[in-house]
């Protein structure tokens, strides 16, 4: 069941990085020269924190 859940939040943190990552390039007017590396530092920092916070409430579980 585990995996399941790192499946669905995985997925929502791609869509969530997207969406913010897109809100900040409009506001700012103009795409980021390196966006993918953006991107990647974004949803990585997510990712190690969501993942964390799962495995301790399924530990507890």
């Amino acid at each position: 069941m585990e995996i399941v859940y790192f499946t669905l939040v995985g997925a929502g943190l791609y869509f969530f990085t997207h969406w913010a990552l897109d809100r900040v390039e409009r506001s700012r007017g103009a795409r980021f020269k390196h966006r993918d590396l953006i991107f990647f530092g974004i949803i990585l920092v997510l990712a190690l924190a969501s993942f964390q916070i799962i495995r301790r409430l399924l530990a507890g579980a």
